[in-house]
């Protein structure tokens, strides 16, 4: 949510397109779409992407209500790899330099999910976070059948 630096969204949006998975950006963005250094680190993977930017959280959920959602957070209790991913869920990911607000954690506290760390690294590059909980919850879900490796 709320994304603030381009290289990430990039990075984001080409593991999108690796996966045929949308991106779902909420506003206020940190930079504007047509950002030269946002399609630099998309590369030319763009028009393989499947984006949809929202004004808000609460409009997002407006369009996707029946949507289940699995929030990830560096202050979770649980790790992802306890998650039951199903084809359809959404992952949410927080801003770069704070995550998810209280508010969300607390709302969703069920749904709240860490990747686990060793050694004094609290948390992971958000492009690395959402690449590694992507790919497990497409595995998960049973939704990488079929997929070529490169």
């Amino acid at each position: 949510m709320e994304p603030e630096i381009p290289p990430n969204t990039g990075s984001v949006a080409r593991t999108c397109a690796a996966t045929s998975s949308p991106l779902h950006l909420i506003e206020p963005l940190g930079f504007r779409i047509d950002d030269r250094s946002l399609k630099r680190a998309g590369v030319d993977y763009w028009h393989l992407v499947d984006v949809h930017v929202h004004p808000s959280f609460e409009a997002y959920r407006e369009s996707h209500p029946q949507t289940r959602l699995h929030l990830l957070s560096s202050g979770a209790e649980r790790s992802y790899l306890e998650a039951d991913f199903q084809p359809g869920d959404a992952l949410v990911f927080g801003r770069e330099s704070v995550g998810l607000g209280a508010e969300f954690i607390e709302r969703y506290g069920q749904r709240v999910w860490g990747i686990p760390t060793s050694g004094g690294v609290r948390s992971l590059n958000l492009s690395n976070a959402v690449s590694i909980v992507l790919y497990e919850a497409l595995r998960g879900a049973g939704l990488l059948a079929g997929s070529t490796v490169k």
